[in-house]
């Protein structure tokens, strides 16, 4: 295990959530679960995400997520963006600007081309700003579009 672990603390549907995100990303598990006999409040639960592992529980009506914490996920391309993206935002999912999303129970996503990155660094000033402008004007993030900020 590692070190430093994200704890998700869920008002409800923890485990939901956790089959949902593990569902989602490859070389992901449940390494173990304990639900409240006769319930479905999810006490406590370790997973792994892409070998990143996590807990979380459920812990009621006080706790809920903040926009200040979110998961970021690096996509190596479009298609990759298009799954996380449709995924993350269904069933009552919403998009934000800029990548941002909040999934259906209520948890912060980044979903972000590592192109942003490398055209984000360009040694020319002029067109990295219009990386950033065509980036501030999306939700879900379109790497051709921004390839073609850069190119202008």
């Amino acid at each position: 295990m590692q070190r430093i672990t994200t704890f998700l603390t869920f008002k409800d549907h923890g485990m939901d959530a956790v089959n949902f995100y593990t569902s989602l990303f490859m070389n992901s598990s449940i390494n173990s679960s304990m639900v409240m006999p006769g319930s479905d409040q999810l006490l406590h639960a370790a997973f792994t995400l892409d070998g990143q592992d996590y807990m979380a529980m459920d812990a009621g009506d006080h706790f809920a997520f903040s926009d200040g914490i979110s998961l970021f996920v690096s996509c190596k391309d479009q298609a990759e963006i298009d799954y996380y993206w449709d995924a993350l935002t269904a069933d009552g999912g919403e998009p934000g600007q800029c990548g941002w999303l909040k999934d259906k129970f209520g948890v912060s996503w980044q979903v972000v081309p590592k192109q942003l990155g490398e055209l984000m660094q360009s040694p020319d000033p002029a067109k990295a700003q219009k990386v950033m402008q065509a980036m501030l004007a999306m939700n879900k993030i379109v790497v051709a579009e921004l390839q073609a900020a850069h190119d202008s």
